[in-house]
């Protein structure tokens, strides 16, 4: 067994651990990052990254390079589909945002953040005290043990993180978790490819989507963890065929995972203890339409920042990380919240504009699909009451 000295050691080369990496390298620090698989690595996302997120990362770790990019490269916005057949486009704001193909953009930021990378690397345990933390690892294959002492671990493990998992055993049982799958097709479907598709439709589950990628188009399904997802899955895909002309010539591809968004619907963050810091989705960063790659990166580079001072200063890293962050949990809570949408826009994007270029018989549809949508969100059941008060004004021309 061996044993590790540093600075900072972060579990997970994520986007958020990169953001925290090129943080505390740059000031010095030696940082560890440890990761189980092999660089670059498969990542399940559907790569639509916001067009703040996309500002980050070209001002921290420079122009990605073309590999990092899926095809098509910019998506306009976010379409949204009503069981009616009617759309919803609404553009991103100030203009289109790239299509990142996480496996070579994941491995660009952790590249550029000068992180010494230790790949084959699988977390195992944790002790913390007041003045380092210990992780117990073990050498993928192998299974030779590798022990780490740092002053501070970031956990940038995604969803199910196993350092949130270690210093809170109970934690997991007591949020919801949702299955995210995606089939890939070789197929046709009458819908613009350089934009999200994204369903308002309270009967096909809690997120279903389509977009295309690389030439196959995607569907996507989420539900509850327990729930019969094929059975939703198929549901969906009946309703692009009927709908929207979806063709199916061969299925190429499918994946899945389990997801923790609910932890931002309902503003229940971890943000870790003693010399621990959690960030990215493992703190429970997502944004509404489930993109967490530019929470990720805004929240990993404050964990790093909040480290840095603590080196510099003296200070608590953990209580610098609780204060600092409160931002980017406004910023993420707001795009959950249905006062936000009505009244402001958190997205990037101008819903209330969007939809007040239809006519008003349209419009009453619309809100009405959205009460519909939001009721089936557990913890969300009072959304609608806000809403159905507030609609008649923003949404149904009361300006």
């Amino acid at each position: 067994m061996s044993e590790i000295q540093t600075d900072v050691l972060i579990v997970g080369a994520s986007l958020a651990g990169a953001a925290a990496a090129k943080r505390t390298v740059d000031a010095g620090f030696r940082t560890i990052t440890i990761e189980k698989k092999e660089l670059p690595r498969h990542k399940i996302c559907s790569g639509i990254l916001s067009p703040r997120g996309y500002r980050f990362l070209r001002e921290n770790f420079g122009d990605p390079p073309d590999a990092a990019f899926h095809e098509p490269k910019w998506v306009t916005g976010v379409n949204f589909l009503f069981p009616n057949g009617l759309q919803l486009p609404m553009p991103f704001i100030p203009g289109p945002t790239p299509h990142i193909y996480r496996k070579f953009a994941d491995h660009h930021v952790i590249k550029e953040s000068r992180t010494e990378v230790h790949e084959h690397v699988e977390f195992r345990d944790i002790e913390t005290s007041a003045r380092d933390v210990v992780v117990r690892a073990r050498r993928v294959g192998s299974g030779e043990a590798i022990v780490y002492r740092a002053k501070y671990v970031i956990a940038a493990d995604g969803p199910r993180s196993e350092v949130v998992a270690k210093l809170y055993p109970a934690f997991r049982d007591s949020i919801y978790w949702f299955v995210v799958g995606q089939k890939y097709y070789n197929a046709d479907l009458d819908l613009d490819p350089q934009w999200f598709h994204f369903t308002i439709n309270s009967t096909l589950g809690y997120y279903t989507w389509s977009h295309l990628e690389n030439g196959c188009h995607i569907v996507g399904y989420t539900d509850e963890h327990g729930e019969p997802w094929p059975k939703g899955h198929a549901k969906a895909v009946e309703y692009f065929e009927q709908h929207h002309g979806l063709r199916i010539r061969e299925e190429v591809f499918k994946e899945g995972c389990l997801e923790n968004f609910g932890m931002s619907l309902t503003n229940n963050f971890v943000f870790g203890e003693r010399r621990v810091l959690v960030t990215g989705q493992a703190a429970g960063f997502l944004n509404m339409m489930a993109e967490g790659m530019s929470c990720a990166l805004h929240s990993g580079a404050i964990a790093g920042e909040s480290i840095v001072e603590s080196f510099t200063r003296n200070g608590d890293a953990n209580a610098l990380y609780d204060d600092l962050i409160q931002s980017e949990r406004k910023r993420t809570v707001d795009q959950w919240n249905p006062l936000k949408i009505l009244f402001d826009n958190p997205h990037e994007a101008d819903l209330k504009a969007a939809i007040a270029k239809f006519p008003m018989t349209d419009r009453i549809y619309m809100v009405r699909e959205m009460l519909a949508y939001v009721r089936q969100f557990r913890g969300y059941h009072w959304v609608a009451p806000i809403l159905s008060a507030s609609a008649k004004r923003l949404f149904l021309g009361r300006y």
